[in-house]
């Protein structure tokens, strides 16, 4: 049986290297160590953005990555939904364990 039992950052950075590997354009911004620990630099309603933007042939999704066991926080969900509702994007909610499925939403079209 495979693990999923990988860090959001793992995660994060296979899921970027697959969208490369797929020609996608991949948008992520990342905290920065800061006096006051980790902080990204966000204005607006930025809080909870979701983790990934990707771009490719008049597709756009953003996703926000998860462990196996990460919880998703409200802000993050209220983007989500306001995303969704445009009905111009894609949005998911991705974990380790749909690996198979980001997999052909990816490379061959929407899932």
């Amino acid at each position: 049986s495979q693990s999923y039992n990988i860090s959001e950052r793992e995660f994060l950075d296979s899921v970027i290297d697959l969208a490369h590997l797929y020609h996608w354009v991949v948008a992520h911004f990342r905290p920065a160590r800061t006096k006051d620990g980790w902080r990204t630099a966000v204005a607006g309603d930025g809080a909870g953005f979701p983790d990934i933007c990707l771009v490719k042939e008049g597709r756009i999704i953003f996703a926000e990555l998860k462990s196996a066991t990460g919880k998703i926080l409200p802000a993050q969900q209220e983007w989500l939904d306001a995303l969704e509702v445009t009905g111009k994007c894609e949005v998911y909610l991705w974990r380790p364990e749909e690996w198979e499925k980001i997999v052909l939403i990816l490379g061959s079209g929407a899932v």
